[in-house]
């Protein structure tokens, strides 16, 4: 349950708008195929944990591999993926909170600062078992909010002129579509598969981690199913102008309902994005020490202090890149990528894989695989992050967003 409250949140909302981009068919098989490979990636990682039982965190893993310099690497992608992660969900409450009040006189900064409190308040227990009733919770909100917004625009594009016949979606990309335009979509996409980050934190806390294998099948083909459904939906009901996070395409007052019924998905994923980092914090500056398991007075009052610092650098985040599709972008590119992709081909190499790479046909067959896997991951770091970046400058020349830190609520796009 874990994985699915860690994993399935704002990736879902980016679905339709990159489903516009792509156009139909290369939005279904981007998402399925994408989806089959992060189910196959995972369980690779699942396989080093099994290899290495002291393997708590990403970054343990990739010590096995690399040393301390891979320790290293893997700790500083580790933690600012999480905590750019977590700002995304800073970014997505504020937006939320601005349509559900819509009231354009309250500074837009009001909000964010609302949601950093929320997201520190639900991140505050230090063990997992806590989150078990509030994934309930998250999950459900999410499959709720995706199902009004699908049933809104529908009912919006029956009542249109022309009916659903007269929605301008397609099966192919627009023919003006732009390279970068594309890749971010596609960015979006690998974003929403990013479950193997937290894979380990997960896997340490488990009964019986030889179970990991079964969590990583139920939620690889429940998000492939959900993100498929949602994204061709919408799309086809919503058209090319599809917005991003979805949800502010079903119009201005079932829109505020549909945020209003996500806010427990913004902020219970977001916040438990924040425990993993602070955990792997912990346990890294105190790894011999009572304190790591926040038990003592002493840990709850670092624990305290930790989760805020933390908090505060999301809010900063979400304040400095405040549109969505590009801030998905840049973790995506720089860190999903990787995590989900480049390292998982790299273990497979390094430490699952049993005897030459060539010898014999399931040797050759995964080595060719893995190869494959690794190539997209070093594919979508580099033009990814120019997508991304190329994106965030386009933004600020068309004059879309009105710069950071700002009380415009105008200024908090989604697209």
């Amino acid at each position: 349950i874990c994985l699915i409250v860690e994993a399935i949140a704002l990736g879902s909302l980016s679905m339709p708008s990159a489903f516009a981009s792509l156009g139909m068919v290369a939005g279904v098989l981007v998402t399925v195929g994408l989806g089959l490979i992060a189910i196959y990636t995972s369980y690779v990682v699942g396989q080093v944990k099994l290899k290495y039982p002291h393997v708590e965190h990403y970054a343990d893993a990739v010590a096995v591999m690399w040393g301390r310099f891979g320790y290293e690497l893997a700790s500083v992608m580790f933690v600012l993926f999480l905590v750019l992660l977590t700002g995304s969900h800073v970014l997505t409450g504020t937006i939320a909170w601005i349509r559900i009040v819509d009231k354009p006189t309250i500074c837009a900064l009001v909000w964010g600062i609302v949601s950093m409190i929320m997201l520190y308040c639900l991140a505050l227990p230090p063990t997992f078992h806590e989150f078990a009733i509030l994934g309930y919770i998250d999950f459900a909100s999410i499959c709720v909010a995706i199902f009004m917004t699908m049933v809104a625009t529908g009912v919006s594009a029956s009542n249109a002129p022309g009916g659903l016949s007269g929605v301008p979606w397609s099966a192919w990309p627009p023919p003006d579509i732009t390279f970068p335009k594309a890749f971010l979509s596609l960015t979006n996409i690998v974003f929403a598969y990013a479950f193997a980050v937290c894979q380990y934190s997960f896997m340490a806390e488990m009964h019986t981690p030889k179970d990991y294998v079964k969590s990583i099948w139920a939620l690889g083909l429940a998000e492939i199913f959900i993100y498929t459904l949602t994204g061709a939906i919408i799309y086809s009901f919503v058209g090319s102008d599809v917005e991003s996070p979805a949800i502010l395409s079903a119009g201005h007052v079932m829109s505020r309902v549909a945020f209003g019924i996500a806010l427990p998905v913004i902020f219970i994923s977001g916040s438990i994005n924040t425990t993993v980092v602070a955990k792997y914090l912990m346990s890294r500056v105190f790894p011999h020490s009572e304190v790591r398991y926040v038990h003592t007075r002493k840990g709850w009052a670092i624990w305290l202090v930790l989760i805020a610092g933390l908090m505060i650098i999301a809010w900063v985040i979400a304040e400095a890149i405040p549109f969505f599709n590009s801030l998905l972008g840049i973790i995506s590119s720089l860190f999903s990528a990787g995590f989900t992709f480049t390292f998982p081909a790299l273990f497979w190499f390094s430490i699952v894989k049993e005897g030459k790479w060539n010898a014999n046909a399931k040797n050759i067959a995964l080595s060719v695989l893995n190869a494959l896997v690794f190539c997209i991951g070093i594919c979508v770091l580099v033009c990814g992050t120019y997508a991304s970046v190329e994106d965030i400058v386009d933004s600020y020349k068309t004059g879309s967003v009105s710069g950071s830190f700002t009380c415009s609520s105008s200024a908090y796009s989604g697209s």
